[in-house]
């Protein structure tokens, strides 16, 4: 099992199931504590890089720009791809998620963590694009806790590619290996 992978998720599982310590005798050492283990929760960020394989770090709203003659950038899902979204609302850093599926031309499943939940992970959970021009610039997203798509419209910058900048593409021929469901069901 490669460790690239079970990291983050054991990072997410150590700080979710992590009791607070035997010194935190006061409320206030209490939230000290937890918010130590929140910390270390799992991001958006890491686990969009485990499940695409494209290697760009630092805060989701960097991701855009550090793309740029890296990797392939458009307006158009893909399987594979990383939807990147710009800082809005309370999300002062972005978010990323992995298009898990194209549903049609408004609509893609995504795969993320850390969106209705801190540090939950989400498989296959509904976008539709929400722009006036069908472009992709805007878009709604499911929102676990409540169970129905957002009510917020989310700005994008647009879709991050695995391919390198300047590489043709090849269609894949079946779905791609999803690596964490594999190592979840002990099959890697």
């Amino acid at each position: 099992m490669p460790s690239m992978i079970t990291r983050p998720i054991l990072l997410a599982l150590a700080a979710l199931t992590m009791a607070v310590p035997a010194h935190a005798s006061t409320p206030v050492d209490q939230v000290n504590a937890n918010a130590g283990a929140l910390a270390q929760v799992l991001q958006c960020v890491p686990y969009a890089r485990e499940v695409t394989g494209i290697r760009i770090f630092g805060d989701a709203h960097t991701w855009w720009q550090q793309a740029a003659g890296r990797y392939s950038r458009g307006a158009t899902p893909r399987v594979g791809a990383i939807m990147a979204m710009r800082p809005h609302a309370n999300s002062r850093l972005g978010h990323v998620a992995a298009v898990s599926r194209v549903i049609n031309s408004r609509t893609v499943l995504l795969r993320h963590a850390n969106w209705s939940s801190p540090g939950q992970i989400e498989d296959n959970v509904k976008a539709i694009d929400v722009s006036d021009r069908g472009d992709w610039s805007k878009v709604r997203v499911w929102h676990g806790p409540s169970g129905k798509l957002g009510v917020r419209h989310w700005p994008l910058f647009g879709f991050i590619y695995p391919d390198k900048a300047g590489e043709k593409r090849e269609v894949p021929r079946s779905a791609p290996t999803d690596f964490i469901a594999d190592v979840i069901a002990g099959r890697s």
